[in-house]
């Protein structure tokens, strides 16, 4: 092909078409597994910079990417929520059998065993302080974050005179309170 049919096209092509559009789906379940945006270039085979440039230009693309992103925060969110709190789960127990008529699958293995449901357990989760902690920490940081600022309006007066002490003397009072 000569380049007057090529006409001014110049530099490598768009990958958006064959790399990124055809995976929309399949990149907004990797967001709401929890991947980065770097891990997601990775899989798709494009830069990030590129990766960028598409979610500039393609609003299918950044829409997606904050939606189930968001849905993926979401979760995590109910999940610490939970945690913090406690909760109630089931908890099933299977165990394995042998059938009276065993079976081939399709590939050709012979089925003799199944998993049969033998136990239901209620169980608690107790909550977690950790939880709860981290919760409070960003939720209302005016009263649970690390460091406090207190401000003192008042007046601060030392009814004490010590400048009549020696050096010595000064120490010695000074180790008495310890």
């Amino acid at each position: 092909m000569s380049r007057k049919k090529l006409g001014n096209k110049r530099g490598r092509k768009n990958k958006y078409d064959t790399h990124v559009f055809p995976r929309l789906e399949e990149i907004g379940h990797w967001c709401r597994e929890g991947l980065t945006e770097e891990e997601i270039c990775k899989r798709l085979g494009v830069s990030v910079s590129s990766f960028n440039e598409y979610k500039n230009k393609y609003p299918e693309l950044s829409e997606s990417l904050k939606v189930n992103k968001a849905i993926a925060d979401y979760r995590v969110e109910d999940a610490l929520y939970m945690r913090a709190l406690g909760y109630e789960y089931e908890e099933e127990t299977y165990e394995e059998f042998e059938i009276e008529r065993p079976y081939v699958k399709e590939d050709g293995t012979i089925v003799r065993t199944e998993l049969r449901l033998t136990k239901k357990v209620k169980k608690k989760q107790a909550p977690d302080t950790t939880a709860q902690i981290f919760w409070l920490k960003n939720r209302r940081p005016d009263k649970w974050r690390d460091k406090q600022d207190i401000e003192h309006s008042g007046e601060l007066t030392n009814n004490i005179d010590l400048s009549g002490l020696s050096i010595e003397e000064l120490r010695k009072l000074a180790n008495s309170d310890k």
